[in-house]
């Protein structure tokens, strides 16, 4: 029998390990947390020094059991969870439940799952570190402090069933004040002047040094220079360098894939830690761009094999962020000799950016020459200036380039031919375009991972759970929006003739992009205006570095509790004895019929328009992608459209409208919904009866059966299988039985066995 357990956290994790140990030694998995804080009541001891009060959930108590009975008869358990602070806490909470004495325990550590690094674990194991599981319960409980103490104000004073986060609510902020940037921006318009001038046979693109506010000193411009010549006034070669970035953190790894490969965050994570488990790259959660001696000379290898010597470069990069104690190494290949994985499809891609990533870290700058080419009119007053860059030496190039958040790029770099001063140079065209100024953009889910990080908002840990939450909560919503067209002016100088144009141009599309709900934007400002420090940036980087700071032992987690506690506590009470009136209203305008006036408000489901001062009001709920904020009047009246009669069928009118569950048509008492490409606003009559009649066959051809003695009793067919309907309660029937001969008394009996 085997006298060792080891204990982690994944099965995955588990069977890989596994792979590396030899016999006598057991691999369990814990599947994550074994225990937290009592959902009953708060789950704190406030009056004791904020002890925690932990349970062991319903769906743990299988896996503690069993875990207890192998351990009482093992020699020795081997507590192997990750090396973050919630790996460290899920090592003191087994040993606690456990009841493991420290002579029945070891400790080991490994940032990857390779057989060297679990034999070096093996052999120089260590105690639990808590300092770190202090840490972890300081973040857990101050969590639960806030969430519990702001939810319950929200519900009383916004909408029940809210709820905040320390963290959470911070990411929102970020979101809602760009979105109030973007709504508040003026965009103004100028004409940029560009020359396209003949080089060689090559057209270049150039760019005049001024720009004009309007179209007449646009024209009056060009009227200007029809009639000159130009030549090259000036060349100026500058050699520089390029240098890769260094190899992933957690941070930018969900923004690369984000950018490189469209995932969101969380589908970063989940394929890394399967990546991770599987022993193919190092741990994905860290903020730490080194790379261990071992790693950097396996690199040069690789390097040196596939591109020659030229192209390797060894590099150590150094730590930028505060705090990075999270791990020791940056994310990379455990092997850089491995390539092909026996893993899925995204899990290939994301490690081949890793792998690609890693190695071109260790490769040589890349050589470049900018080139910058001014062409002046003979009378010396007006000049364009190009730029181009000439990579004379790929190097790391040749395998990665960083991408960026920049939507627009460089429009004017371009390769330029050769050209010397003085040479004279033909003007193909020379246009002035209307150009507006562009609008703030919206964060995508990797650019609020790079935004929080340059704030300190959160750790490695936190990033993907912290957008996937204020997602799930309905705070934000990711989402893509069609470009709008609107008109531009354009003149063009060609051949001594000039024409003016009117063209169309898109503008605003948004691809993915994290939008507040109209719920984000009023609990972020019910937060802000009565828990501002809560919600500061500042203020949130600051309890991050007491983390770190209990993380190192500089600190006392319960004095560090205790101190936010005192001042927060009595803010809510505060809070909760107010009695004004907080509810979320905005007055919008008025109905251009009756002129009274139409108020934004939130309800029960959501946010909605009510326009009052009639004998009763009357309401329209706000679609999907609107905010009460944004929303226009003529928007809003958009929405009292409906309902909307169509006309009539079968003896009844057709009525149009949009409820709870989104827009539906009704006929005779009967509802039915709308396809997600049918608009409530456009629908016809014809296509709303292809709706009720499509329902109704399918209603018929659902299999149903019933039995006179029992009215109440209904054999029905669902999307897993047959099933027995009986007093708004479901019973699953069998395979052994077939509903088409089911028995009233095998239905009895089935009811009788599940009761």
């Amino acid at each position: 029998m085997e006298n060792n357990l080891v204990i982690v956290e994944s099965p995955a994790k588990a069977k890989t390990i596994k792979k590396f140990l030899g016999d006598g030694f057991l691999v369990k998995s814990s599947y994550g947390h074994i225990r937290d804080l009592s959902k009953k009541n708060l789950g704190i001891d406030v009056d004791k020094e904020f002890t925690p009060e932990y349970e062991i959930p319903a769906d743990k108590k299988k896996v503690v059991s069993e875990l207890k009975k192998i351990a009482s008869e093992v020699d020795i358990v081997w507590l192997a969870s990750d090396e973050d602070l919630e790996g460290e806490a899920i090592s003191w909470h087994l040993s606690e439940v456990l009841k493991l004495k420290p002579e029945k325990y070891k400790r080991i550590v490994f940032h990857e799952i390779t057989k060297d690094a679990i034999k070096n674990a093996i052999e120089n194991p260590r105690g639990i570190d808590i300092n770190l599981v202090n840490a972890q319960q300081a973040r857990r409980v101050l969590d639960r402090l806030v969430g519990f103490s702001l939810s319950p104000l929200l519900w009383k004073k916004i909408k029940p069933s809210l709820s905040a986060g320390r963290v959470q609510s911070v990411a929102v902020r970020l979101i809602v004040e760009r979105e109030r940037e973007i709504n508040e921006f003026k965009s103004q318009s100028e004409f940029r002047i560009f020359g396209f001038f003949n080089i060689n046979g090559t057209v270049v693109k150039a760019e005049l040094n001024k720009r004009f506010k309007n179209e007449t000193d646009a024209l009056d411009f060009l009227n200007s220079v029809k009639e000159d010549n130009f030549h090259v006034s000036d060349l100026v070669k500058k050699p520089g360098k390029k240098s890769p970035a260094p190899p992933f953190t957690t941070s930018t790894l969900q923004q690369e894939a984000g950018r490189k490969l469209g995932m969101s965050v969380a589908q970063t994570m989940k394929f890394a830690q399967s990546l991770y488990e599987n022993g193919y790259i190092t741990y994905m959660r860290t903020d730490s761009v080194n790379l261990s001696s071992l790693a950097i000379n396996t690199i040069k290898s690789e390097v040196t094999d596939k591109f020659g010597e030229e192209y390797s470069k060894v590099r150590q990069f150094k730590n930028k962020s505060k705090g990075a104690q999270e791990a020791h190494e940056a994310i990379r290949p455990t092997f850089v000799s491995t390539t092909e994985l026996q893993l899925g499809k995204q899990e290939q891609r994301l490690y081949d950016l890793i792998w690609k990533r890693t190695v071109a870290s260790q490769m040589s700058d890349a050589k470049i020459e900018k080139t910058v080419v001014t062409m002046t009119n003979d009378k010396n007053n007006v000049s364009f200036v190009a730029t181009g860059e000439i990579v004379s030496f790929d190097g790391f190039l040749k395998l990665y380039i960083e991408s960026s958040d920049d939507e627009n790029g460089d429009e004017n770099s371009s390769a330029l031919p050769p050209v010397n001063v003085n040479d004279p140079v033909d003007v193909d065209r020379i246009e002035a375009n209307e150009k507006y100024d562009q609008a703030p953009y919206r964060y995508t889910e990797s650019s609020l991972v790079k935004k929080m990080e340059e704030l300190g908002i959160g750790r490695p840990s936190t990033y993907a759970p912290t957008i996937s939450t204020i997602q799930q909560r309905d705070y934000v919503v990711k989402e893509s929006r069609p470009p709008k067209s609107r008109k531009v002016g354009l003149i063009v100088l060609k051949d001594g003739e000039i024409v003016e144009k009117s063209v169309s141009e898109k503008f605003g599309g948004e691809s993915n992009k994290l939008f507040p709900t109209s719920m984000g934007v009023v609990v972020t400002d019910y937060l802000f205006g009565h828990f501002e420090e809560i919600l500061d940036y500042n203020f949130t980087a600051q309890i991050e570095e007491k983390f770190d700071n209990i993380s190192e032992g500089k600190l006392t987690w319960t004095q560090m509790i205790k101190k936010f506690y005192k001042d927060f506590h009595v803010k809510v009470e505060s809070s909760l004895k107010e009695k004004e009136n907080t509810k979320w209203e905005r007055e919008i305008g008025n109905h251009p019929e009756s002129g009274l006036p139409i108020v934004l408000k939130i309800g029960k489901y959501g946010p909605y328009a009510s326009i009052e001062g009639g004998e009763k009001p009357v309401y329209a709920s706000l679609r999907k992608n609107q905010n009460i904020e944004s929303i226009t009047l003529e928007e809003v009246l958009d929405l009292f459209k409906l309902p909307r009669d169509l006309g009539e069928y079968e003896g009844d009118q057709v009525i149009v409208a949009v409820g709870k569950y989104g827009p539906y048509v009704k006929n005779n008492k009967a509802f039915y919904a709308l396809k997600k490409t049918d608009d409530p606003y456009k629908i016809t009559l014809e296509r709303a009866i292809e709706l009720i009649v499509e329902k109704k066959n399918n209603a018929k051809e659902a299999f149903q059966r019933t039995f006179d003695e029992m009215p109440g009793l209904k054999i029905l067919k669902g999307r897993y299988g047959p099933y027995i309907s009986f007093e708004k309660k479901n019973y699953r029937i069998p395979k052994s039985l077939d509903p088409e001969t089911i028995t009233l008394d095998d239905c009895k009996s089935i009811i009788e066995k599940k009761k």
